[in-house]
Formats: C-alpha cells, sequence, structure tokens
C-alpha cells in the first residue's frame, strides 16, 4: 500500500483553525485508553491472536520484499499455533487507486480483470511458498466495501469528517501528496526538469481539489501519549522513536477521498456520488474486515498485530491509529516493521533488471531454503542483501551439513542398528559433573534446556533471525559433542561403552526433537521431515512437549526404547553452484520478459 500525505492550503490554513477550535472545544476528549484490553487479566489470559501483511498493491507481479513480509507473518502465527493459540493470519492484495485505474487502461483491461489476475499470483506464490493464511481479502470484494462504507459513515456521524480544500505536489506512481519538503527537482530522460519526490524519485505533479478531510490535527497529543505509554507497540525501537520524532511536527488534516472525475476505480462516498474514498483508508480498513466489522470484530480486533515494510510506517502508525481512535476502536497491540532487500548492493529495479521473482527462487532453493534464508539473514531495522551465493552458502552450511549431517549420523544404521531412540544412563552422564561427560557437554545441555524461552522471546519480538542464531549455535555444539566423543570408535561388545554410546545418540537425538519442534514456524517441511524420522508423532510437536532430556532430571523419556520413523533421505540436500547459475540465466530471461509486460 502506498499512502497520500495531504495538506490544507495555506490560504485556508487560519480560517481552519479558528473553526477547528470551535468544533473541538464541543467535542468530548477521545480517550487513548480505549486501544487496550478493557482489562489486564482478560489481556493475559485471552489465547486469541491476529496477525496481518500489509495488503499488497497490484500494479505489479510479487517480488521478494512482498514474500519476506508474508514469511515474517506466517511464522508468527505458526509460533503462536504451537504454543496453543487460536490464530488467525489474514494477507491478500489492495486493488483500487489511480494507478490501478491508469494501468488497466494501459494493458486494455476491465480493472476488476486486471487486478484478478495480478492478485492471483500473490495468492499462488503465497501457496506455493507454504504461507499458511487463514484469509486472503481483496479490497474489491464486497464484504470490505460494506465494512469501508460503515466505517466511514461512523467517522462522518462523529463529526470528524468535513468537506475541504487540498492542494500540494502529487506522485501518481506513490498514489501520495508530499509537503514541499518532501520534493526536489530531477531531469527526466528528455533532459526537461521536473518535481519529484524526494523519497522514491517519482515525479510529481501540483494538483488542488476539493474533497472530504479527515480531523487527524486533533489525535496529535493522543498518539503521542499512546506511543509513550506502550514503548514496544512499534518495533523495533528505532522506528517507534521515528514516528515519536514526526509527531512532534505540524500534523495536518488529511484528504480521504478525489473527486470522481479523476479516480472511478475505487469505492464511491456514501451519499456522494461525486467522490471516491481514496486508496489507503479504503486498504487500511481490511484489517477490520477480515476481522469480522462491524458485528463479528471483537474476539479478533483487540489482539491485532500488524507486520508492515517500513516504507509504510507513518500510514500505519499515525494515520491508522488515529481513525481508530476516532471510530473508538482499540489500537493495535503490536506494529512490527521490516527493512527492505537489496540485490547485489543495489535497489531492486526493473531498469536493472535486478527484481528477484520469488517463486522461481523457492523452486531453486525450496520452499523452506528460502523461507529459512529471509528469515536467518533478514534483519527487521537495517536492509538486507540478497545473492544467490549468499542463499547457498549459508543453506549448505547450516541445514545442509550441520542440521542435516547431525540427524544422517544419529540415525544412520552404523551407529544405530536398530533403528531405535536408545536409553540413557544416567551413570555415564550424571546430571552433576562425572562420569564421561565434561565440562562443555554440560555447556550444551544448558544452552538447549533454555533455547526453547530465548526463541520465543525472539520469535515475539520478531527477532527471528536472532532465534535462528541461537538454534544454529546450539546444533553446532551438538555436532561438536557427538565429534568430541567419537561413538563410531567405541567398543560394542563393552558393555560399558554401548551404555555410553547409547547415552550420546540418546542425547543427540533428544537435541535435535527441540530443535525440530521449534524451527517448524521458520521450516515447517524440514521440521515435519526431521521429527517424522525421530519418531515423533504430530501430538507431540507442541510447545508444551518441548520437556528436554527428562531421564537426566529422573524422569521418563516418552520415545526412549520406540523405533525410528521411516528413512526418507536427505534433510537437505546440498546446493550446487552449476545449478544456481543456471537458474541465475533462467532468472535473468523471466526478468526482461516480465518488465515488458509493465
Amino acid at each position: 500500500m502506498k499512502l497520500p500525505f495531504c495538506f490544507i492550503t495555506r490560504g485556508s490554513r487560519m480560517f481552519y483553525r479558528l473553526q477547528q477550535k470551535e468544533f473541538l472545544s464541543h467535542f468530548p476528549r477521545l480517550d487513548v485508553t480505549a486501544s487496550r484490553c478493557g482489562s489486564t487479566q482478560m489481556c493475559k489470559d485471552d489465547k486469541s491472536f491476529y496477525i496481518t501483511t500489509p495488503i499488497f498493491y497490484v500494479n505489479a507481479s510479487p517480488h521478494l520484499g512482498h514474500l519476506y513480509s508474508a514469511v515474517i507473518a506466517d511464522c508468527l502465527h505458526r509460533s503462536k499455533l504451537l504454543q496453543g493459540f487460536n490464530s488467525r493470519f489474514a494477507t491478500g492484495t489492495d486493488e483500487h487507486g489511480l494507478k490501478i485505474q491508469q494501468a488497466a487502461e494501459a494493458a486494455g483491461k476491465d480493472p476488476l480483470i486486471f487486478c484478478t489476475d495480478v492478485s492471483e499470483r500473490f495468492k499462488h506464490l503465497f501457496n506455493s511458498c507454504n504461507i499458511s493464511f487463514t484469509d486472503y481479502i481483496r479490497t474489491t470484494e464486497q464484504r470490505h466495501r460494506q465494512a469501508v462504507e460503515h466505517f466511514w459513515s461512523v467517522l462522518w456521524n462523529k463529526g470528524l469528517i468535513y468537506k475541504g480544500i487540498y492542494e500540494g505536489w502529487y506522485s501518481t506512481q506513490d498514489e501520495s501528496f508530499l509537503m514541499p519538503s518532501q520534493v526536489g527537482e530531477a531531469l527526466d530522460s528528455s533532459g526537461k526538469e521536473i518535481k519529484v519526490s524526494l523519497e522514491s524519485g517519482h515525479k510529481v505533479e501540483w494538483m488542488k481539489e476539493e474533497n472530504y478531510m479527515f480531523r487527524l490535527s486533533m489525535f496529535q497529543s493522543q498518539l503521542i501519549n499512546w506511543l509513550r505509554e506502550n514503548p514496544r507497540v512499534v518495533q523495533p525501537e528505532r522506528f517507534h522513536q521515528a514516528v515519536l520524532q514526526w509527531l512532534q511536527e505540524d500534523l495536518p488534516d488529511l484528504s480521504v477521498s478525489r473527486q470522481r472525475s479523476r479516480l472511478q476505480w475505487g469505492i464511491p462516498v456514501p451519499g456522494d456520488t461525486e467522490q471516491t474514498i481514496y486508496v489507503w483508508l479504503d486498504a487500511l480498513v481490511n484489517y477490520l474486515t477480515v476481522a469480522g466489522y462491524p458485528d463479528k470484530h471483537n474476539q479478533w480486533w483487540h489482539m491485532a498485530h500488524h507486520v508492515i515494510g517500513k516504507d509504510i510506517l507513518k500510514f500505519h502508525t499515525i494515520y491508522w491509529p488515529a481513525f481508530l481512535l476516532g471510530a473508538g476502536l482499540p489500537l493495535p497491540q503490536v506494529i512490527y516493521v521490516h527493512s527492505h532487500w537489496t540485490v547485489g548492493g543495489k535497489k531492486m529495479s526493473k531498469s536493472l533488471g535486478n527484481v528477484i521473482d520469488p517463486l522461481e527462487h523457492s523452486q531453486t532453493f525450496t520452499n523452506d531454503g528460502m523461507r529459512y534464508f529471509l528469515l536467518r539473514q533478514g534483519v527487521p531495522d537495517s536492509d538486507c542483501d540478497y545473492t544467490q551465493h549468499k542463499v547457498m552458502k549459508l543453506l549448505n552450511a547450516e541445514l545442509a551439513d550441520s542440521l542435516g549431517g547431525l540427524l544422517n549420523r544419529c540415525t544412520a544404521p552404523a551407529l544405530n542398528p536398530f533403528q531405535v531412540y536408545p536409553s540413557f544412563c544416567s551413570q555415564s552422564f550424571p546430571s552433576d559433573q562425572g562420569g564421561r561427560a565434561v565440562t562443555d557437554d554440560y555447556h550444551m545441555l544448558a544452552a538447549v534446556k533454555h533455547l526453547p524461552t530465548v526463541v520465543e522471546q525472539h520469535y515475539h519480538s520478531m527477532h527471528i533471525y536472532k532465534a535462528l542464531e541461537a538454534i544454529s549455535s546450539c546444533v553446532r555444539q551438538t555436532n561438536g559433542f557427538v565429534q568430541r566423543h567419537a561413538p563410531w570408535k567405541l567398543d560394542r561388545g563393552d558393555s560399558k561403552d554401548q551404555r555410553w554410546l547409547d547415552t550420546i545418540i540418546h542425547v543427540a537425538l533428544e537435541c535435535l526433537r527441540i530443535y525440530g519442534t521449534l524451527l517448524q514456524p521458520v521450516v515447517p517441511e524440514i521440521s515435519n521431515k526431521l521429527l517424522t524420522r525421530l519418531g515423533v508423532q504430530p501430538g507431540k510437536r507442541s510447545w508444551d512437549a518441548l520437556n528436554f532430556l527428562p531421564r537426566s532430571q529422573g524422569m521418563d523419556c516418552p520415545f526412549e526404547g520406540r523405533p525410528l520413523g521411516p528413512d526418507s533421505g536427505v534433510l537437505f540436500s546440498r546446493l550446487e553452484t552449476q545449478s544456481v547459475v543456471l537458474t541465475e540465466h533462467q532468472t535473468e530471461n523471466t526478468i526482461m520478459s516480465r518488465a515488458a509486460q509493465y
């Protein structure tokens, strides 16, 4: 979603402020606490969870950044399910606006047919990449139109929308208005001097219209209080501080409609067929539409969590909360913000031919491979770089060699001839120092024991890369444990050696069980393959089943002595340079082909 910044004409500002002062004197102050749950206990005990991605603009096919947003939200959704939450996960497409209207005209297509074609590409990508959304919303759906019309009517009836004139620089490509400070000069392809957006580089034009305005300015102090009283509501911290900084500046009212003579492709303003509800207000209400607004949204809406890209930060953390306050609805619990992906150090661009097709790359590196790379390398508060060499190097090292190698070694017939979860010997590996275990072994056990807590915290704060680093570190320690004690060198004819060998394998399999369970939100297919190989039944894969190495604590292990699952081959096949190079050539051809379509 690309959202505009609109403002009132300079000549009318003085009159407007006098008018606003009189208006506010009769308007009851809205309490920011409406954004919170009715009681602390309800928030604490409620097991509902609602997570959303942005809805994606259908002006072009999906790219890597779109998949990144979806994978983050999917990971959070899956992790909550494993913790016993009733979780709802929504994604979809934003299909109204002037840019779509013009793109459909240029393609010679009906706007709805044009939107359906591109929306299906997004849906196909998400289905192919195992994105487990529970709702896929399109803003052209009737249920959404009804929600938008109702939301508009609520704001209108409260006196928060009025007819006014705005003028300013407008970017059709960004679907946004800009202040003079956001506009610079540049030369077009013919050498002519033009005005451009300093943020996007897109051309802007001066426009003036009489439209409907939303009284955004009256919510400024409440938004500041909301952010200060909820320091974790926008994550990471740098984005929270950026929003607070924006709110120190003047906050003009916003245009919430366009003249229908300019914009036909959108939802008409209720009661005024000459005006169209502007694309960003239309789009933001999608989160309420999925929750069941206006009649059945209470279960989900008070637990709303948004995943967004940093380019739409202002609109989700200032405009959207202001609309919700105006409508008397709770504010989002958390707004998770992620940064962008570059390719070879450069911003993705059709002109550069470096736009990554996420579907093709997921076919090369597998769905789980792409998911793992994006979440392992994606740092929310800074841009990250994508190259195929990086992907191959990381996946070979951590999934094929480290995790896959550990599983293969511990389930191989040479070390585990009876293909069972072997017994644990407390004399060989006592709870305190002694036996054949050494200090590093106890350090490993402590790290794995605390791993679920560490991973849960990092998942919850969207620092998924930190969770995967912690898991990867423990996998390396477990490989070191096996390598250090070299069970293949032990004498099976010696009863003590046999007990120690079984104990080594038991400990390693317990570690693998923990890793496989914790990795389910990130690499569901690989995790399923790993846990199935260990003989862990589906009912034993939740967060509640993460009781690590119970035999070391004098408790029974439900897996001890049970047969392993069937050997279904290598956990993750190593990627070869030749196949990746071939895919790069194929991707380049596809990029050039698709660029010609737009």
